[in-house]
Protein backbone atom coordinates (compact mmCIF):
# COMPACT_ATOMS: atom_id res chain seq x y z
CA UNK A 1 0.00 0.00 0.00
CA UNK A 2 2.80 2.37 0.88
CA UNK A 3 4.51 1.59 -2.42
CA UNK A 4 1.31 2.46 -4.31
CA UNK A 5 0.98 5.79 -2.49
CA UNK A 6 4.63 6.61 -3.18
CA UNK A 7 4.17 5.84 -6.87
CA UNK A 8 1.07 8.05 -6.98
CA UNK A 9 2.95 10.93 -5.32
CA UNK A 10 5.80 10.65 -7.80
CA UNK A 11 3.32 10.66 -10.68
CA UNK A 12 1.67 13.82 -9.36
CA UNK A 13 5.05 15.54 -8.94
CA UNK A 14 6.10 14.56 -12.46
CA UNK A 15 2.85 15.94 -13.89
CA UNK A 16 3.32 19.22 -11.99
CA UNK A 17 6.87 19.62 -13.28
CA UNK A 18 5.71 18.88 -16.82
CA UNK A 19 3.02 21.55 -16.61
CA UNK A 20 5.52 24.03 -15.19
CA UNK A 21 7.87 23.27 -18.05
CA UNK A 22 5.13 23.86 -20.59
CA UNK A 23 4.28 27.15 -18.90
CA UNK A 24 7.92 28.19 -19.03
CA UNK A 25 8.11 27.47 -22.74
CA UNK A 26 4.90 29.44 -23.31
CA UNK A 27 6.36 32.38 -21.41
CA UNK A 28 9.28 32.43 -23.83
CA UNK A 29 6.93 33.03 -26.73
CA UNK A 30 7.69 36.22 -28.70
CA UNK A 31 4.12 37.46 -28.41
CA UNK A 32 4.25 37.29 -24.62
CA UNK A 33 7.56 39.17 -24.56
CA UNK A 34 5.94 42.16 -26.35
CA UNK A 35 5.22 44.47 -23.42
CA UNK A 36 4.40 47.68 -25.39
CA UNK A 37 6.24 49.70 -22.77
CA UNK A 38 6.83 53.44 -22.93
CA UNK A 39 10.42 53.24 -24.12
CA UNK A 40 11.58 55.40 -27.02
CA UNK A 41 13.86 52.88 -28.77
CA UNK A 42 11.99 53.08 -32.07
CA UNK A 43 10.82 56.72 -32.03
CA UNK A 44 12.00 60.25 -31.35
CA UNK A 45 10.51 63.73 -31.39
CA UNK A 46 12.41 66.18 -33.59
CA UNK A 47 12.01 69.85 -34.46
CA UNK A 48 10.45 70.60 -37.81
CA UNK A 49 7.62 69.41 -40.01
CA UNK A 50 7.14 65.72 -40.96
CA UNK A 51 8.33 66.37 -44.52
CA UNK A 52 11.58 67.85 -43.20
CA UNK A 53 12.10 64.93 -40.81
CA UNK A 54 11.59 62.38 -43.59
CA UNK A 55 13.97 64.28 -45.85
CA UNK A 56 16.59 64.17 -43.10
CA UNK A 57 15.97 60.42 -42.74
CA UNK A 58 16.43 59.94 -46.49
CA UNK A 59 19.76 61.75 -46.38
CA UNK A 60 20.79 59.69 -43.36
CA UNK A 61 20.24 56.44 -45.26
CA UNK A 62 21.99 57.74 -48.36
CA UNK A 63 25.03 58.74 -46.30
CA UNK A 64 25.40 55.13 -45.12
CA UNK A 65 25.11 53.48 -48.54
CA UNK A 66 21.43 52.47 -48.45
CA UNK A 67 19.42 52.17 -51.65
CA UNK A 68 16.22 54.20 -51.37
CA UNK A 69 13.14 52.18 -52.33
CA UNK A 70 10.56 54.81 -51.31
CA UNK A 71 10.70 58.42 -50.16
CA UNK A 72 7.93 60.97 -49.68
CA UNK A 73 6.77 63.48 -47.08
CA UNK A 74 5.48 60.77 -44.74
CA UNK A 75 7.55 57.61 -45.28
CA UNK A 76 11.05 56.51 -46.26
CA UNK A 77 12.29 52.98 -46.97
CA UNK A 78 15.83 51.90 -47.76
CA UNK A 79 17.83 48.68 -47.91
CA UNK A 80 21.47 47.64 -47.76
CA UNK A 81 23.04 44.31 -48.71
CA UNK A 82 25.79 42.41 -46.91
CA UNK A 83 27.79 39.39 -48.13
CA UNK A 84 29.05 37.57 -45.05
CA UNK A 85 30.17 34.33 -46.70
CA UNK A 86 30.07 32.88 -50.18
CA UNK A 87 26.69 31.21 -49.71
CA UNK A 88 25.21 33.60 -47.12
CA UNK A 89 23.62 36.93 -47.84
CA UNK A 90 21.98 39.47 -45.54
CA UNK A 91 19.77 42.46 -46.25
CA UNK A 92 18.95 45.23 -43.81
CA UNK A 93 15.69 47.09 -44.49
CA UNK A 94 14.83 50.33 -42.67
CA UNK A 95 11.33 51.79 -42.71
CA UNK A 96 10.75 55.31 -41.36
CA UNK A 97 7.42 57.05 -40.79
CA UNK A 98 7.04 60.75 -39.94
CA UNK A 99 3.94 62.17 -38.22
CA UNK A 100 3.07 65.66 -37.04
CA UNK A 101 3.33 66.48 -33.35
CA UNK A 102 2.04 69.97 -32.89
CA UNK A 103 2.83 72.71 -35.37
CA UNK A 104 6.62 72.81 -35.07
CA UNK A 105 7.59 69.22 -34.25
CA UNK A 106 7.47 65.78 -35.85
CA UNK A 107 7.43 62.27 -34.42
CA UNK A 108 9.77 59.89 -36.28
CA UNK A 109 9.28 56.11 -36.09
CA UNK A 110 11.91 53.70 -37.43
CA UNK A 111 12.02 49.92 -37.66
CA UNK A 112 14.90 47.81 -39.00
CA UNK A 113 14.43 44.25 -40.26
CA UNK A 114 17.34 41.90 -40.95
CA UNK A 115 16.69 39.22 -43.58
CA UNK A 116 19.05 36.30 -44.15
CA UNK A 117 19.32 34.43 -47.45
CA UNK A 118 21.15 31.22 -48.33
CA UNK A 119 22.29 30.09 -51.75
CA UNK A 120 20.46 26.95 -52.82
CA UNK A 121 21.75 24.88 -55.72
CA UNK A 122 19.21 23.02 -57.85
CA UNK A 123 20.90 20.70 -60.41
CA UNK A 124 19.12 20.53 -63.75
CA UNK A 125 19.30 17.76 -66.33
CA UNK A 126 20.75 18.25 -69.77
CA UNK A 127 19.29 16.84 -72.98
CA UNK A 128 21.63 15.11 -75.44
CA UNK A 129 20.61 14.12 -78.96
CA UNK A 130 21.22 10.44 -79.81
CA UNK A 131 20.42 10.00 -83.48
CA UNK A 132 17.18 8.20 -84.21
CA UNK A 133 16.51 7.70 -80.51
CA UNK A 134 15.85 11.39 -80.09
CA UNK A 135 16.99 13.24 -76.97
CA UNK A 136 17.95 11.66 -73.67
CA UNK A 137 17.96 13.59 -70.37
CA UNK A 138 21.12 13.06 -68.36
CA UNK A 139 21.60 14.10 -64.70
CA UNK A 140 24.28 16.67 -65.32
CA UNK A 141 24.43 20.20 -66.57
CA UNK A 142 24.27 23.70 -65.12
CA UNK A 143 23.10 24.51 -61.60
CA UNK A 144 20.12 26.82 -61.16
CA UNK A 145 21.37 28.81 -58.11
CA UNK A 146 18.90 30.94 -56.19
CA UNK A 147 18.80 32.87 -52.93
CA UNK A 148 16.22 31.60 -50.46
CA UNK A 149 15.18 33.51 -47.34
CA UNK A 150 16.03 31.44 -44.28
CA UNK A 151 15.52 33.93 -41.44
CA UNK A 152 14.00 37.34 -40.69
CA UNK A 153 14.10 39.34 -37.47
CA UNK A 154 13.46 42.87 -36.24
CA UNK A 155 16.49 44.61 -34.78
CA UNK A 156 15.91 45.69 -31.18
CA UNK A 157 19.37 47.02 -30.33
CA UNK A 158 18.88 50.44 -28.70
CA UNK A 159 22.38 51.63 -29.69
CA UNK A 160 21.63 50.98 -33.35
CA UNK A 161 18.58 53.26 -33.28
CA UNK A 162 20.38 55.86 -31.15
CA UNK A 163 23.09 56.18 -33.80
CA UNK A 164 20.44 56.51 -36.50
CA UNK A 165 18.66 59.37 -34.72
CA UNK A 166 21.96 61.11 -33.91
CA UNK A 167 22.79 61.11 -37.60
CA UNK A 168 19.27 62.27 -38.51
CA UNK A 169 19.60 65.31 -36.23
CA UNK A 170 22.74 66.32 -38.14
CA UNK A 171 20.78 66.48 -41.41
CA UNK A 172 17.71 68.29 -40.04
CA UNK A 173 18.98 71.88 -40.62
CA UNK A 174 19.83 71.19 -44.28
CA UNK A 175 16.55 69.34 -44.81
CA UNK A 176 14.57 72.23 -43.29
CA UNK A 177 16.25 74.66 -45.65
CA UNK A 178 15.62 72.43 -48.68
CA UNK A 179 11.91 71.85 -48.01
CA UNK A 180 9.72 74.88 -48.94
CA UNK A 181 6.92 76.08 -46.69
CA UNK A 182 3.63 74.27 -47.31
CA UNK A 183 1.35 75.89 -49.88
CA UNK A 184 -2.05 77.17 -48.70
CA UNK A 185 -4.82 74.63 -48.94
CA UNK A 186 -7.31 75.12 -51.80
CA UNK A 187 -10.51 76.76 -50.71
CA UNK A 188 -8.90 78.46 -47.71
CA UNK A 189 -10.10 82.00 -46.98
CA UNK A 190 -7.56 84.42 -48.37
CA UNK A 191 -7.35 88.05 -47.18
CA UNK A 192 -8.89 90.53 -49.60
CA UNK A 193 -6.38 93.22 -50.55
CA UNK A 194 -7.42 96.81 -49.91
CA UNK A 195 -8.29 98.77 -53.06
CA UNK A 196 -5.60 101.09 -54.32
CA UNK A 197 -6.35 104.78 -53.81
CA UNK A 198 -7.61 106.55 -56.92
CA UNK A 199 -6.41 109.96 -58.03
CA UNK A 200 -9.01 112.79 -57.99
CA UNK A 201 -10.51 113.58 -61.41
CA UNK A 202 -8.76 116.32 -63.36
CA UNK A 203 -11.04 119.22 -64.37
CA UNK A 204 -10.98 120.04 -68.10
CA UNK A 205 -9.28 123.38 -69.00
CA UNK A 206 -11.69 126.34 -69.36
CA UNK A 207 -12.76 127.20 -72.89
CA UNK A 208 -11.45 130.59 -74.20
CA UNK A 209 -13.98 133.44 -74.14
CA UNK A 210 -15.26 134.54 -77.64
CA UNK A 211 -13.60 137.65 -78.95
CA UNK A 212 -15.92 140.59 -80.03
CA UNK A 213 -16.22 141.05 -83.81
CA UNK A 214 -14.26 143.98 -85.28
CA UNK A 215 -16.48 147.03 -86.25
CA UNK A 216 -16.91 147.80 -89.94
CA UNK A 217 -15.51 151.17 -91.01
Amino acid sequence: MRASRLSLSLLVMASTLALAGCGGRAADNSLLRESFDSGDTFSRTVDGRPAEACEAARRTLLSQGYAIARADDGQVEGNKNFQLREDDHEQLVLRISCAARGSEQALVFVSAVQDRYALKKSPTSASVGVGALGSVSLPFGSNDDSLVKVASSTITDADFYRRFFDRLHQYLPAASAAKPSPAPQPGAQQPIPAPAPTAPPVAPPPEPAPQPAAEQG
